[in-house]
């Protein structure tokens, strides 16, 4: 299982596609903070409410100096239909290999109805301008979450 990530730690770097298959990388957003949000999959209920949940206020976190990126093991592909049906604008790209679920400690064991099962765990890093880590939170609730970190950042 991968180490969580910790306040000050430098955020793991990292390009992956979108939903149209462009690439995005962290380092695109320097001088910018992040909230880079990791979800199991989409098109499903929760990882629809969470992703609609930051849609609904990206206007509030952009004012605030927040950009917004989903990370999903997903294929772009699946991204976009994600993205069309559910009208999306939050930034969605695919890490197929978990290599960047992974890094930042995403990626591992959890409990899912009981059972211990190897997967993504709902997680939610904000990085701040200079690319170091300001929160990792870990095992989040796909719904209440965002107003959560709202509150938190003092929004």
């Amino acid at each position: 299982m991968s180490e969580r990530l910790q306040p000050g730690d430098t955020a793991p770097a990292f390009t992956l596609p979108d939903a149209d298959g462009n690439e995005v990388s962290l380092a695109d957003h320097k001088g910018r903070k992040v909230i880079v949000y990791f979800y199991p999959a989409a098109l499903t209920p929760g990882c629809t409410k969470q992703a609609c949940d930051f849609t609904d206020n990206l206007s509030v976190l952009a004012e605030a100096g927040y950009d917004v990126i989903g990370v999903s093991p997903d294929k772009p592909e699946k991204l976009a239909k994600f993205r069309e049906k559910e009208h999306l604008k939050v930034t969605l790209v695919g890490d197929p290999d978990k290599q960047v679920l992974e890094a930042y400690g995403a990626y591992g064991e959890k409990k899912l109805y009981g059972k211990t099962v190897t997967g993504v765990i709902r997680s939610t890093v904000i990085v701040d301008e200079e690319g170091k880590v300001e929160r990792a939170l870990y095992n989040v609730k796909a719904t209440g979450h965002v107003a959560k970190i709202i509150k938190d950042l003092g929004v």
